[in-house]
Formats: C-alpha cells, structure tokens, sequence
C-alpha cells in the first residue's frame, strides 16, 4: 500500500505577521522536501462543522469565523496567534485533512498518512486559540474514529516539544483515547506536569529536561512510552508530529536530531504494525527552523513509506 500525503494551498493563505515562527514558508520547506517523495497526494478538504463539534462547541466556531477581517489586516487572537482573511478556510482544511485521513487509513486504501497544513492544532483548547492554533486538529480526528468507525481504543502520541494542552483539554473526559505526550519541562506553556492524567487516568506526560537529547527520549519511551502502548493496543495510533524538539529549533531547548526522528517514527509503526495493521495517521505540528523541520519531516514521512509498503 502507499502512503497519503494531505495538503492544499490553503495553507499558504493563512498569513502571519513578519517574523513571526510559524509562517508559510514552514509548508514550502516541507512541499519541497518531499517534492521527489512518490506518495499519494491528496487535496485536504474542509471539514464538515459536525465533526469539528466533536470538541469544539458552536461558539468557538462562531467566534473563529466573526474574526475573520474583509481586508488584508491581520487580527490578533491571542499573544501568540494571528488571523488573517485566509485562515478560516486553512484551519477548517487542516481538521478536514486529519479526518479524511483517518478515513483513507481505516478503509485500507492507505497504509498510514501525514498531513502537511497549518494552523497546528495541538494547543486549541475548548473555546480557546493558543500557541497558533485554531482547532484541535488531533483530537478531532480521534473523535472521528471512534464515532464514524465504532473504535474503542485510539492512541494519540505527540512529540512536540512543547506540551499538547489543548489535546490534553479536548480529550480529558475521553476513556477511549489514550493520550501521551512528551515535552521540554519548563517551557511554554506551562503545563504538561506527571500528575495531570485526566478524568479516566487515559493522560500520559513525560516532562523531558532542558538540554536532554535524543538517547535521553529513546530511554523514555522504551521504559515508558512503547510498554504502555502495547498493553493498550490501540486500534489506531495518531501522531502530533512536532519537530521542535530538533536542536537547531529556535523556540525550544532540546537537542534531538533528524535520525532521532526516524527511530521514534519507526517505533511508532512498531506499534502499530503489532496492535493495529499497521494504522498511523500522523499531522504536522511545530517545526520552526526551515531546514531542520524540511529534514526532519523528509525522515519522518521516508520512514512511513518504507513501513507501510
């Protein structure tokens, strides 16, 4: 089977101030890293507010679409995120392309998929935007799968390195989702600390030390990470896929490096090749060196052909 690559040039209309880290050259870095790549391309498309509703109540939504400028302003959602004329569009895209994901890879008609959008997702919260995002991409998509496709048990690994708070708020009420992130302690935003488990104790954090490398996480997860998941066996595995945690990565403090990302790629599908046929759908978070972040995602999503062929 392939691998599905979703992405659309929406992406490049949701502008943000100069200077600002998470811009449109984030997706042509990454359009022209895998540019060569044979993979099954897909246009993501919009998704229907019934699936976004999931999580997000009609408010949010309303808010998000009474923000939108008429002219080529941009509004300031938060200290952190932007909105520009193009952003409902490429936001409501980069739900859909999670969702459609995970039908395409439920069906069988792909082994695993990444989607390549922007806005990120993982720090959206309920009825609030932060850290540049708009809408739970993620979660969405995991409450997709369990209601659309009857699952009982998804698992939602995010390695950015900054903690998934609003995956963490969308899913804390969720016992089907098992949720595990891990994340530079301290750094923004704040949470993310051991205790914070959810109503169902189905939360996983793994607080990982300043300056900590890549022989440091693959320690983590093997101990912790990998066991958990296999007990577990999800019948999905979603991956925020965030490449912060390179060492070239302006916003953060971490020092992985590119092959640390194939090897928890190809651990991930591990996992998911001995508790679900192989299911991956991954979605693109932080990343915000250009070349580390083309690298890195070239890696990674090398790594889903490979293991999906």
């Amino acid at each position: 089977m392939t691998t599905a690559l979703y992405t659309h040039p929406a992406s490049l209309a949701h502008v943000t101030p100069e200077g600002h880290p998470e811009q449109i050259a984030r997706i042509r870095a990454i359009e022209a890293a895998l540019a060569k790549m044979d993979l099954d391309r897909r246009d993501a498309p919009i998704a229907d507010d019934s699936v976004v509703l999931r999580c997000h109540p009609q408010s949010h939504l309303d808010m998000l679409r009474q923000s939108v400028p008429e002219d080529d302003r941009l509004v300031q959602m938060d200290p952190d995120t932007w909105m520009s004329k193009g952003s409902v569009e490429a936001a409501w895209r980069a739900a859909g392309a999670a969702v459609a994901a995970v039908d395409l890879v439920m069906s069988g008609d792909a082994a695993n998929a990444f989607v390549a959008t922007r806005p990120p997702g993982h720090h959206a919260e309920t009825e609030k935007t932060m850290g540049f995002c708009f809408l739970g991409n993620v979660a969405i998509a995991a409450q997709h799968a369990l209601e659309a496709h009857g699952l009982s048990r998804v698992a939602v690994v995010d390695f950015d390195v900054h903690h998934g708070n609003g995956t963490q708020d969308l899913l804390w009420e969720e016992p089907r989702v098992r949720f595990v992130s891990s994340h530079q302690m301290p750094l923004w935003p704040g949470s993310g600390e051991r205790s914070e488990s959810g109503a169902h104790g189905q939360i996983t954090n793994i607080p990982l030390p300043t300056a900590s490398d890549g022989a440091h996480m693959r320690a983590v997860y093997e101990a912790e990470v990998f066991p958990m998941l296999m007990d577990y066996a999800p019948e999905l595995l979603i991956v925020s896929a965030g490449f912060d945690a390179h060492r070239d990565d302006p916003l953060a403090g971490l020092n992985w490096s590119t092959k640390d990302f194939r090897w928890i790629t190809e651990r991930l599908c591990d996992v998911a090749d001995a508790t679900c046929s192989g299911r991956v759908v991954s979605c693109l978070e932080g990343g915000y060196d250009l070349d580390a972040l083309a690298a890195s995602v070239a890696t990674h999503v090398s790594t889903l052909k490979e293991r999906g062929q």
